[in-house]
């Protein structure tokens, strides 16, 4: 029979084992305080609790709807300085994962109000072009400086020229100029097109995208209910059992 004092304390390699992880990955994660500090034996070695396995999960859950980073930061930020700080982090996560949204269906009204290549296969010049858009040619230019618009070059004149491609990539970053977008934002869609060979092409790329997106929001359900069991069962043990700001204390076994 298994003796009273030793009831509900955990070694290293059953937390390990529950997620196929190595028992120095468990330490690892205690160390940079993913997992609360665990209390010693007087040998020095670990006493891990149900507390502590439940962090565990609610750390592994959380990685794959934000990522390990802020997985890692929300986890230490909870251990650290307590639920409301660690929570803002959370919160973060879920703006980003609609700006993303906001970003896709920016790009989907933009790639659908592209008119289609003209006919010709001939170019045109900054001048034309600009008019076209109703911009100034130096906003081509300053386009152009940010990597979004490859024009070439006249041999003869050094102009800058504009193929049918150029003015498709130049139509898109107008679009997504008007929806508010700043250029660091619109240079992975411009090279997306390109990438694709047109717009048409792109039209599994934004499915894909979209999937992600649902996949990345449904993840943060399941991270969130898994850091959910974690709070709820501290909660009912009591202010002890999580760190409070500035302190980082074992939790009782």
């Amino acid at each position: 029979m298994r003796n009273p004092q030793h009831v509900g304390r955990l070694r290293p390699v059953d937390l390990a084992r529950e997620h196929g992880l190595s028992t120095q990955a468990v330490r690892n994660y205690e160390a940079a305080g993913i997992l609360p500090a665990a209390d010693r034996t007087e040998h020095g070695y670990r006493r891990y609790t149900p507390a502590h396995a439940r962090a565990l999960r609610a750390f592994l859950a959380l990685v794959p709807g934000h990522g390990q980073p802020r997985a890692t930061a929300v986890m230490q930020t909870l251990h650290r300085d307590g639920t409301d700080a660690a929570l803002r982090l959370v919160d973060e996560s879920h703006a980003q994962l609609l700006e993303d949204r906001r970003t896709l269906e920016a790009v989907e009204a933009a790639l659908g109000d592209l008119r289609p290549l003209p006919p010709e296969r001939g170019s045109t010049f900054v001048g034309p072009l600009a008019r076209r858009l109703g911009v100034r040619p130096a906003t081509l230019r300053t386009w152009e400086r940010a990597g979004l618009l490859r024009p070439g070059r006249d041999p003869r004149t050094g102009y800058r020229v504009y193929s049918p491609a150029d003015v498709r990539d130049a139509q898109l970053v107008h679009q997504l100029r008007r929806g508010g977008y700043l250029l660091q934002q619109i240079a992975p869609v411009v090279a997306q097109v390109r990438g694709a060979g047109g717009v048409a092409p792109l039209e599994s790329v934004l499915r894909d995208w979209r999937g992600r997106l649902s996949a990345r929001g449904r993840a943060m359900l399941a991270g969130a209910a898994a850091l959910h069991a974690y709070l709820d069962a501290h909660d009912a043990r009591g202010p002890a059992a999580v760190p409070g700001p500035g302190r980082r204390r074992a939790v009782s076994p």
